[in-house]
């Protein structure tokens, strides 16, 4: 977790900073890595405000407090911080379907819920499987918008299956018998 803090008409003190990076350092039980904060400490007046803005791994925190004290400013922004983090963890395993209400495919419910349900194949296609060499089959598969390319090495006399990469190149899938 890296924590930047900039002091705004306030004298920079290592305690302090010590201070709102240790209670800062709560939310990251409830936050994925990479996580980057960004702490705003400022005194206008009598008033002795904190800022925060926490991101992520996609997700933005923020929260403002403000107190007569620059410490227990830090404490309510920490708790602040804190319980939204807590609810935004909350909320994203609710969607992942933690929830006690599983369905299976004919909308009864599981009697189950440990036991994993098995993917359904939702569409089938037959391709035909041309012959041809694989440097054939890279161009083929360079000028189509697929991903991949079905077809019968020439060579092997075997199916076998040309795909594109997430990293851009292409993979070679050969079957045996």
């Amino acid at each position: 977790m890296q924590i930047n803090v900039t002091f705004r008409h306030i004298e920079p003190s290592p305690p302090l900073k010590a201070y709102a990076e240790e209670k800062l350092s709560r939310i990251r039980k409830y936050l994925k890595e990479p996580i980057e904060a960004h702490l705003v400490l400022k005194v206008e007046k009598f008033r002795h405000r904190a800022e925060a803005s926490v991101d992520a791994n996609g997700t933005r925190l923020n929260a403002t407090e403000e107190t007569e004290d620059t410490y227990s400013a830090l404490d309510l922004l920490a708790d602040n911080l804190e319980a939204q983090a807590k609810k935004n963890k909350e909320k994203s395993s609710r969607k992942k379907g933690s929830g006690k209400n599983l369905l299976n495919a004919e909308g009864n419910s599981r009697q189950n819920p440990e036991e994993p349900e098995e993917p359904l194949v939702i569409r089938t296609e037959q391709v035909f499987a041309k012959p041809m060499d694989i440097d054939e089959a890279v161009m083929q598969l360079n000028i189509s918008n697929g991903e991949f390319m079905v077809f019968t090495n020439r060579h092997s006399n075997r199916v076998n299956v040309l795909y594109k990469r997430k990293d851009g190149n292409l993979g070679l899938i050969e079957t045996t018998s």
